[in-house]
């Protein structure tokens, strides 16, 4: 790997760094100049707008998805009734339910109310890169980094879901941020703020901790530059950051069954770019400019190369397991991708790293700023497809939302719920039901999923008990069409096989919706079966 040499001339100026906020060379290099508050509030404000803008745009359009109904249902609980959960499934995301919990008493829990959140992480992590690009770099990288980063599909589509990837994202990118900012000015709160951070980024998610591994790598270089007193002052921020963490990592490695269906093969390593960036129109520029900005990065290419590199092949190689190469878990690599691309086109308008970055003719600088527009115009053109089908439904969910109008349109008193199949109805169907106070009751559920200690209801054993006061029941699922009572309990089945006959059926995406009515006994009249008073509908 060819290092610009450039970095080279910033080694003996260590300290002219540390003047205050201010921009400088290469992190430890000559400042060029102190940044006013008002211009750090412009830099970080400037890829945050640009973001939320993209974000908050039909935040409340898509349905809620499996993994947000999990949020919503954990969000919702009393504290005790969390505690029950988070002992059989889910440890790992405890502090994010607890934060959810009084975020939803405040907010409510609309689709927009549960996603605001993380679309308020993601646009502060746009510009948090911003800042983190302008203290390794210049300002330039930082603006284009952080305007690139506000239009990558991915930031739109984990920015519009109630779940902690985008908090990951930004915690890992304050992490960074506030551990270079203590080694170029080391005192005392600066690395209290980096040991407080620590634990936010694993609270967010586990996996997004593998940053610590760059961060291990930046404190080495500080170290090797003569700051004496950064490896000690990381060992104790580490350590007190970890503290707060290992109890939940202990906790959730008891857990690791829940993600056992994770098994991804060499076909998912190969398209991982297409899903890390939400396209491979954004994927592939960007990952092919990062690999070239890597020559140019200075000191910091080694802890970049690690922070892009080792998480994704660590988490594939582990993944038989530890089942943890998800692009969602990866989320956090996307930004020092960005960042390294931006390295790669502001290169252009002269050295990024060391005593001179920064400098250079005018004519050069101003030329330099039209291709970096330019870059992230294109990139933005590029990403258009993406950011629209972020904000279009999951591929694969079921529609529960169309469902629950069928449901409300046509119910009677004294309906009542099942569910078949293998995709959380009965908590998708909460959710879409839960301001109906007429809803259908769910005639067998035995044990509620707060008793039972977790996502899903226990079912009866003892159907036709628990069905004799119905007449008419709902029958959702999303089971094969004509393959309804496939994938629930085979006494339910027969029970419904027996009592019910299906009168109207509706099938919508990846999901159908069965309305079934008892059959009249013959010794008070049997109705039969006709096919004549079936319906069904598409």
């Amino acid at each position: 790997m060819t290092v610009d040499t450039s970095a080279l001339n910033g080694l003996a100026d260590n300290d002219a760094g540390r003047l205050g906020d201010q921009e400088t060379a290469d992190g430890g290099g000559t400042a060029v100049r102190r940044w006013s508050p008002f211009a750090t509030a412009a830099l970080f404000l400037l890829p945050t707008a640009a973001a939320l803008v993209s974000i908050l745009k039909d935040l409340g359009g898509r349905q809620l998805w499996r993994d947000e109904h999990a949020t919503w249902w954990a969000a919702g609980l009393s504290f005790g009734d969390l505690g029950h959960l988070i002992r059989s499934i889910d440890a790992v995301f405890t502090p994010y339910y607890i934060l959810m919990h009084f975020w939803v008493d405040a907010a409510g829990d609309s689709a927009s109310a549960l996603r605001l959140p993380s679309a308020i992480a993601m646009g502060a992590a746009a510009g948090l890169l911003a800042l983190l690009a302008r203290r390794m770099f210049t300002t330039q990288v930082g603006v284009a980094a952080g305007l690139a980063f506000a239009v990558v599909p991915t930031v739109t589509r984990y920015g519009q879901e109630a779940r902690p990837y985008a908090f990951a994202v930004a915690a890992v990118l304050l992490s960074t941020l506030l551990l270079v900012r203590a080694l170029e000015q080391p005192t005392f709160k600066g690395w209290i703020g980096y040991t407080l951070s620590v634990p936010l980024i694993g609270w967010s998610h586990l996996a997004s901790m593998a940053v610590l591994l760059p961060h291990v790598v930046i404190v080495v270089i500080a170290r090797r530059r003569g700051d004496h007193i950064a490896a000690w002052a990381y060992a104790a921020a580490g350590t007190m950051g970890l503290c707060f963490v290992l109890p939940m990592a202990a906790a959730g490695s008891t857990q690791k069954g829940q993600i056992s269906w994770n098994n991804p093969g060499t076909k998912d390593l190969v398209n991982l770019p297409q899903h890390l960036f939400g396209s491979w129109a954004v994927g592939a520029p960007v990952m092919a400019l990062g690999l070239v900005g890597l020559c140019f990065a200075g000191r910091y290419a080694l802890p970049l190369a690690l922070w892009v590199l080792v998480p994704p092949l660590a988490t594939y190689a582990t993944a038989a397991q530890l089942h943890l190469f998800l692009p969602r878990y990866l989320l956090f690599t996307v930004p020092a991708w960005v960042l390294l691309a931006a390295v790669a086109v502001c290169r252009l308008a002269g050295p990024v790293t060391g005593r001179f970055a920064g400098q250079a003719p005018t004519f050069r600088i101003a030329v330099g700023w039209v291709l970096a527009a330019a870059s992230v115009a294109a990139l933005a053109w590029s990403a258009l497809p993406g950011i629209r089908e972020a904000r279009g439904p999951i591929l694969g969910e079921p529609d529960f939302r169309g469902v629950a109008r069928i449901v409300e349109d046509g119910q009677q008193p004294h309906d009542g719920i099942a569910f078949g199949g293998v995709m959380t109805e009965r908590r998708g169907m909460a959710y879409e039901l839960r301001d109906d106070s007429g809803r259908p009751h769910d005639v067998l559920m035995a044990r509620t999923p707060q008793q039972a200690g977790m996502y899903d209801a226990v079912e009866c054993t003892h159907p036709d008990a628990c069905l004799a006061k119905t007449d008419r029941l709902w029958l959702v699922t999303t089971s094969p069409p004509g393959l309804q009572y496939v994938n629930m309990p085979k006494a339910t089945a027969d029970v419904l096989r027996k009592e019910f006959r299906v009168i109207r059926t509706t099938k919508l995406t990846d999901i159908q919706v069965l309305l079934l009515k008892r059959v009249v006994t013959a010794a008070t009249g049997s109705s039969g079966d006709s096919a004549a008073d079936r319906k069904v509908h598409t």
